[in-house]
């Protein structure tokens, strides 16, 4: 007998309930991620779409919650279906919860997102699965692309440099973290990347949790060098001695404040930089003394280049003079200018090859200025003339890369 109407409607939405075998090889549409947890719950009104990002915010980890909701529902066959409801819901949760009216705060919330959903995966015997990690790869290029457009929008930068407190630290985190895991390879948005570093940094008085490192240990009582900037303590950092160059730490108000700007300037540059002929950046300490910061690099036993000429004479200065123009060169090349190349800032390694080290005057360039630094700090013996009384030479007073090279002459 032919069905009626009201019957043919009734199979039909009965039929829509059955749950589509699940495939390894694809991950649902955002539509069937927010239908799983009516598929697999009692019968509902068939007009109820369950819950899902709205469509104007930003969700970047969309694919990744997709991919658990689709394999939750295939493959937690042994559970119950309240309990398979119960994840559901959580995953329906994290769609709301993790979804963003601007991309500034989506980006900043982006880690922790992604810190979660692995968390979920992990406890349910997902984190080895290929597909968990084809979904990652795609969101990870969607928040590529959205790191990319805050780049290029005034607006954007705008929200992120009005970021306070755990928003700033977090958005420093993202955007270290995509320059550590190689998200940003091209020059342009990598320059850009540490260009809004370094201003959000400056306007928060924050640094990317991962300069941060614990463990030195064994400084000695008093330091080793001193200076203008602060002092040089020898200590131990992974069974290896290290030099623990800090702030002075008696200093109040706003020259306290303009010092932690530049080491925090100086620790971003630095970190960066990776050659045989530039001394390695290890870290930020914060624990050897509570009241103020302390970057830690290789103790260089050998010291300066001058300690070494005294002792050693100048049989190996051609070398010597060699590695530093290398280090200058990969400096340049890179975009940064030193600005204070001098005797008492290049270190003489263990192997006896030269260091160039101290990049508290170092200017990073950006895409909307030339490569240069204007700080007047540093040793007048060794400045350009220009530099020195730049009104005279009718010029600005400008560090460049040429600045370097007469103080690199200076050094010949």
């Amino acid at each position: 007998m032919p069905l009626s109407s009201q019957r043919l409607l009734e199979v039909a939405v009965k039929d829509s309930r059955k749950p589509a075998p699940y495939s390894s090889m694809s991950s649902p549409s955002p539509l069937s991620l927010s239908l799983d947890a009516r598929q697999t719950a009692e019968p509902a009104p068939t007009e109820s779409t369950g819950p899902q990002a709205p469509p104007t915010k930003i969700l970047i980890y969309q694919t990744l919650i997709s991919f658990l909701k689709a394999a939750c529902s295939a493959r937690v066959s042994g559970r119950s279906r309240n309990q398979i409801v119960r994840l559901q819901r959580v995953l329906d949760g994290y769609l709301i919860s993790m979804s963003s009216e601007s991309v500034v705060d989506a980006v900043a919330k982006s880690l922790e997102c992604r810190r979660t959903l692995l968390e979920f995966a992990s406890e349910h015997g997902l984190a080895s699965d290929p597909d968990l990690r084809h979904s990652l790869r795609a969101d990870e290029g969607s928040l590529v692309t959205h790191i990319t457009s805050i780049f290029d929008s005034k607006a954007a930068e705008h929200d992120v440099l009005n970021l306070e407190g755990d928003s700033a630290q977090c958005f420093l985190d993202v955007i270290q973290d995509a320059l550590d895991r190689g998200f940003l390879m091209a020059q342009q948005h990598a320059q850009k990347a540490h260009r809004l570093i370094r201003k959000l940094s400056e306007v928060c008085d924050k640094l990317p949790s991962s300069l941060f490192i614990t463990g030195v240990s064994g400084r000695g009582e008093h330091p080793t060098f001193g200076g203008g900037f602060g002092s040089v303590y020898r200590a131990s950092y992974d069974n290896k001695p290290v030099a623990l160059k800090v702030m002075r730490h008696f200093v109040q108000g706003s020259e306290l404040r303009e010092i932690r700007v530049k080491l925090c300037r100086e620790a971003l540059i630095w970190k960066e930089l990776h050659h045989p002929y530039i001394l390695t950046f290890i870290g930020i300490d914060q624990d050897s003394f509570p009241s103020t910061l302390g970057m830690v690099s290789p103790w260089m036993e050998h010291g300066t280049i001058l300690n070494y000429l005294n002792i050693h004479g100048r049989s190996t200065v051609d070398k010597l003079l060699f590695e530093i123009a290398q280090g200058l060169q990969y400096l340049h090349s890179r975009n940064i200018v030193h600005g204070d190349l001098r005797g008492a800032n290049i270190l003489i390694s263990e192997t006896w090859t030269a260091c160039l080290a101290d990049f508290g005057l170092s200017a990073l360039a950006d895409t909307t200025s030339t490569l240069h630094s204007t700080k007047r700090s540093g040793s007048l013996y060794w400045m350009a003339p220009e530099l020195i009384d730049p009104g005279r030479f009718g010029c600005e007073f400008l560090r460049t890369p040429a600045s370097d090279v007469i103080r690199y002459c200076s050094i010949v």
